[in-house]
């Protein structure tokens, strides 16, 4: 058997139990003048050889948002495309071409596919969606509440955790409304991270809904008490490293930025938090987020 045929033997993501372990990265964070930014227009972190953590630069768009993407035997899964639609100044597509590229150099497959997903309808998380439009083997599912619900079988049954086969690699995915109402929190067992959108990251955590909000905190941590979470990942990073202050609105320097990755128990911290505030609207300061009701 030759190597290239024992590459393309199937992975099995199911072997051993996911270990928690410090992303291990610098972020690009911005620079005190846009104008003169050097930074690579979309940074690309390895967290494993089939998982990949992806930041847009802030000097292309202040929200500074994290993609992820994520490898299969069968395909691969995107979820969000960023905050800014050029492929000129937001190079998606060249980039998830070539982070497919080189894992199928290392993994040939014939027909290997890619699953748009986002984890909502936000534009700093769908701007990029057409730079995928006519894509050999791609599908991109709508970030609208409606194609949300029928893709993952939300309309008939919204509680339900819906599966993502990638081939060996199998998501579970829950509608988290409160954000958005097109919310989706996503959970790899392989790695153990649980993928939680806008919302819960260290930043502002604006709810539009505060009922469903506090609904999707208790569904969370009921369904991260069953499973081995290692760190929740959110899509933006927000907050300084001083408790309880974050960053201006709209700013596109961040030199004190807290890690992207949070403990399962951050979930208990923000359910604690929507106690305290109760029905009170406003600006709710806590020292490693804020909630914005």
């Amino acid at each position: 058997m030759d190597s290239s045929t024992a590459d393309a033997r199937p992975i099995d993501f199911t072997a051993g139990t996911p270990q928690a372990r410090p992303l291990d990265v610098a972020w690009i964070h911005g620079s005190p003048s846009a104008k003169h930014n050097t930074d690579p227009d979309i940074q690309v972190h390895a967290y494993d050889e089939h998982t990949f953590v992806l930041r847009q630069n802030m000097a292309v768009n202040y929200e500074g948002p994290f993609l992820f993407l994520l490898f299969g035997n069968e395909r691969a899964v995107l979820i969000d495309t960023g905050a800014t639609e050029s492929a000129e100044f937001f190079p998606l597509r060249r980039v998830v071409d070539e982070l497919v590229g080189q894992w199928l150099a290392a993994h040939p497959r014939d027909g290997y596919g890619l699953l748009v997903l986002h984890s909502h309808a936000h534009g700093d998380h769908v701007a990029g969606d057409a730079q995928f439009a006519g894509r050999p083997d791609t599908v991109v599912v709508p970030a609208a509440p409606e194609s949300v619900r029928e893709f993952f079988g939300f309309t008939e049954d919204p509680d339900r955790v819906a599966l993502v086969d990638l081939g060996g690699r199998v998501l579970e995915c829950l509608a988290t409304p409160g954000h958005h109402a097109a919310a989706v929190t996503y959970y790899d067992p392989p790695t153990g991270l649980l993928f939680t959108g806008d919302t819960v990251y260290p930043g502002r955590l604006y709810v539009s809904d505060w009922a469903a909000f506090g609904r999707s905190i208790d569904r969370l941590i009921a369904f991260a008490a069953d499973r081995p979470v290692t760190h929740l990942l959110g899509c933006h990073i927000e907050m300084t490293t001083e408790p309880g202050v974050d960053y201006p609105i709209r700013t596109t320097y961040q030199p004190d930025e807290p890690p992207l990755e949070l403990p399962v128990g951050r979930l208990l911290d923000i359910r604690r938090a929507i106690d305290e505030i109760g029905d009170r609207d406003g600006r709710h300061p806590h020292p490693d987020f804020v909630i914005c009701r």
